[in-house]
């Protein structure tokens, strides 16, 4: 059973930095698609980066491309999300969810993404 926990929410300044980071379990041996999603007040839930494990690759949502980073650490099965020059309209619920797929659906099958964490809050203030 995959689990998935997230962590490093909070509040800062426009233009500031945070790292989410998603605590994993459950998944070693197989290919799956990580991925970082978030939902704000009012709005659809949207995917911002993803990782495939099985080659290591990211693919990131336009309107993060350049500030935000998505990596895994294997030793700590944890996934990140560094979130560098954070605008207020990055404000939201930010849940980490992975899905057993092969590399082309990651990040275009949200259906795939069976497993899902709580979500960690970010506020950004301007």
């Amino acid at each position: 059973q995959v689990q998935l926990a997230e962590s490093g929410g909070g509040s800062v300044q426009a233009g500031g930095s945070l790292r989410l980071s998603c605590a994993t379990s459950g998944y070693t041996g197989s290919t799956y698609c990580l991925g970082w999603f978030r939902q704000a007040p009012g709005k659809e839930r949207e995917g911002v980066a993803y990782f495939y494990t099985g080659y290591g690759t990211t693919h990131y949502a336009d309107s993060v491309k350049g500030r935000f980073t998505i990596s895994q650490d294997n030793a700590k099965n944890t996934l990140y999300l560094q979130m560098n020059s954070l605008k207020p309209e990055d404000t939201a619920m930010y849940y980490c969810a992975a899905g057993l797929m092969d590399w082309p659906r990651c990040g275009r099958d949200y259906y795939g993404m069976n497993y899902w964490g709580k979500g960690t809050l970010v506020t950004i203030s301007s």
